[in-house]
């Protein structure tokens, strides 16, 4: 008996492989070149890099080749990409949406603080506005195909002093990660910073900023740890989508069933795996940052973990219904105020007005 299951097991798996060969086979022969976003950061090391580099070309039988980097080894900040994208400079690539609101501001409905508190309310929020998103970039950069969208960690706050909660945020300077962030800091009567992430060490450790949102994980693997203090880990930030696209050239170039092929592929061996580490690569953020959990990343840090109350929940939510959200309508044709209604709207429970 075993011997037949080891041998059906097998016949199994070889009429897999000639299968994906076949399929293989009616790609079209062409070549992708890829930027990629932040190029030390655990989402473009352990989920865009492989995918690009090495499993699109393997999988594809040799048909599809690629080229990959990222917009930091390019010497770019992260919010041109899209730009150079839809001047056919770049053929895909991946940035923060956040980083590209003020060429289309439509992304921003995508990521608010406390909209999204855990998870599986993050990916509701972008499955539900996903064709909102697609319809955004073929109308602002020139017939782009969004392919996916993948979250970093959640957006907590890093201080290089002392914080008890929420409210001790109150005339800090803080560099956050994105407009509504700002917005969200300066209702609280703090001071919102534009700074680009490279920078922000930097400032920590100077005393030029008090505070600073990013990802757990992504501040553990950039240092921050090491030039601050105190960690908050409510997601005021949100979860810092990052939106891959193509070039609209370039999407029509390719054939139905190529386009068919690459989007399965994007979502099932790309996309959902960075949905299923998230969860885990938050908690292993605070722990490699705090000292209090596993760090299988390196030695940790020793900051101190200030919780979050119910308290700071509420105070977020009204923040967010009463100021956030009329102000990114305020940005944005009415047509988009209907359709994030629609969506995030009736995930969320929220209401965008005017």
């Amino acid at each position: 008996m075993t011997t037949r299951k080891y041998l059906a097991t097998a016949v199994t798996a070889a009429m897999l492989v000639a299968t994906a060969q076949a399929s293989a086979q009616e790609l079209d022969k062409t070549s992708i070149s890829y930027v990629g976003s932040w190029s030390s950061l655990s989402l473009y090391k352990n989920f865009e890099k492989p995918f690009w580099q090495e499993h699109v070309p393997e999988a594809s039988g040799g048909r599809i080749t690629t080229e990959v980097t990222t917009f930091d080894q390019m010497g770019l900040g992260g919010g041109e990409v899209y730009r150079l994208m839809a001047r056919n400079v770049i053929e895909v690539t991946s940035t923060v949406a956040d980083y590209a609101v003020a060429d289309a501001p439509e992304l921003e409905g995508l990521d608010m603080p406390m909209m999204a508190p855990d998870v599986a309310t993050a990916r509701k929020i972008a499955d539900a506005y996903r064709p909102v998103l697609a319809d955004a970039f073929v109308e602002r950069f020139d017939n782009a195909k969004l392919l996916a969208i993948a979250p970093y960690p959640s957006q907590v706050v890093f201080c290089n002093t002392e914080i008890k909660g929420l409210l001790d945020l109150k005339g800090k300077k803080i560099r956050a990660s994105g407009r509504t962030t700002a917005e969200f800091v300066q209702a609280l009567g703090a001071e919102g910073i534009t700074l680009n992430f490279s920078e922000v060490p930097g400032a920590l450790q100077r005393g030029v900023i008090d505070c600073a949102v990013t990802g757990s994980l992504s501040g553990y693997s950039s240092g921050w740890h090491e030039v601050s203090t105190h960690l908050y880990p409510l997601p005021v930030g949100g979860w810092d989508y990052v939106l891959t696209a193509m070039n609209g050239k370039k999407w029509a170039s390719l054939s139905a069933e190529t386009q068919k092929w690459l989007q399965n592929e994007i979502q099932v061996n790309y996309e959902n795996l960075v949905w299923e580490s998230a969860v885990e690569e938050t908690r292993e953020g605070i722990a490699c940052l705090t000292g209090k959990g596993e760090c299988a990343r390196g030695e940790s840090g020793d900051m101190v973990l200030v919780e979050a109350t119910d308290a700071d929940f509420t105070e977020v939510s009204r923040h967010l219904q009463a100021t956030l959200l009329p102000n990114w309508a305020d940005r944005v044709d009415q047509k988009w105020v209907d359709r994030w209604n629609e969506t995030i709207g009736k995930v969320t429970g929220l209401k965008a007005a005017k």
